[in-house]
């Protein structure tokens, strides 16, 4: 089985004009380990997608080519997507809370 996931950092990768060798550093792990993973050899742990993301500046969405619609989201969801967008007072705060990395495209 060929995984999908590494084209995508494949393209990511050389949008951020790096080398296989220079996101392996940024990310902690060897060179060949990024090769496997553009090859569709195997495909990174969960626990790494994040440091991924966080070197190539591209969102888990893009990164895992997973999109929600409005029509995905329940009432509940919407309204804190609004509130998060509307109260900038409040977005670091929720950005700690969860995890998220300020300089991550959204």
């Amino acid at each position: 089985m060929k995984y999908e996931i590494g084209n995508r950092i494949r393209k990511y990768r050389k949008d951020s004009g790096l080398t296989q060798e220079q996101l392996a550093m940024k990310i902690n792990v060897t060179k060949s380990r990024v090769s496997n993973w553009e090859q569709g050899i195997n495909r990174p742990d969960s626990d790494i997608i994040g440091k991924i993301c966080r070197a190539l500046n591209v969102s888990p969405s893009d990164l895992l080519n997973v999109h929600l619609t409005d029509d995905e989201l329940n009432s509940h969801e919407k309204k804190v997507i609004n509130a998060y967008r509307t109260k900038q007072d409040l977005q670091n705060a929720v950005d700690i809370l969860l995890g998220i990395d300020e300089n991550t495209v959204q």
